[in-house]
């Protein structure tokens, strides 16, 4: 992704964008190291804001916030299931996201948490299972309603190993 840079640094200089560090590094990451959709979000951007930042690159391309991310992922693992739906889907309505796009962002940020291997596995094993689902056609709504039972799944799961954890501790 870096290969890509020095070229959208010489389009800033000569379209004359303002485009700050979070913006080109959004613009990296959204594109996947794709030159021509990097450019296409940069134009799309610029033409849509004054600032090319990460918030409205984000914004323009209807992709979740990283902020966003963390809480949708806080929601589903400190909340009960109907608040955990009920912010989600405020959340999505709000900002026209795709669970699609949130799946995906899900999908990454869970690979940072510390959870035991055993349970991260299973975590990520339900959230393809609804990424399939979702791509062959099933309903968006029915589907966030599965990932918020896979995150309280995996609540339960991680309070069982902690206490599992703690009373082996003990011994």
């Amino acid at each position: 992704m870096e290969l890509i840079k020095p070229r959208l640094d010489m389009v800033i200089e000569k379209e004359k964008l303002k485009v700050s560090d979070c913006g080109m590094k959004a613009i990296t990451h959204l594109s996947g190291g794709d030159m021509r959709r990097a450019l296409n979000i940069m134009q799309s951007t610029s033409m849509a804001f004054s600032e090319i930042n990460e918030e409205n690159v984000y914004t323009c391309t209807g992709h979740p916030l990283k902020e966003d991310i963390r809480s949708i992922i806080q929601w589903m693992l400190q909340e009960d299931f109907n608040s955990s739906h009920e912010k989600i889907s405020h959340l999505k309505q709000l900002k026209g996201l795709a669970l699609q796009d949130v799946i995906t962002e899900v999908h990454l940020l869970v690979q940072r948490i510390e959870f035991p291997n055993k349970i991260k596995i299973q975590l990520l094993e339900r959230l393809s299972e609804i990424e399939y689902r979702l791509c062959g056609g099933s309903s968006e709504k029915l589907q966030m309603s599965s990932m918020i039972a896979a995150f309280q799944a995996t609540k339960d799961l991680s309070l069982k190993w902690l206490s599992w954890c703690r009373i082996d501790l003990k011994l």
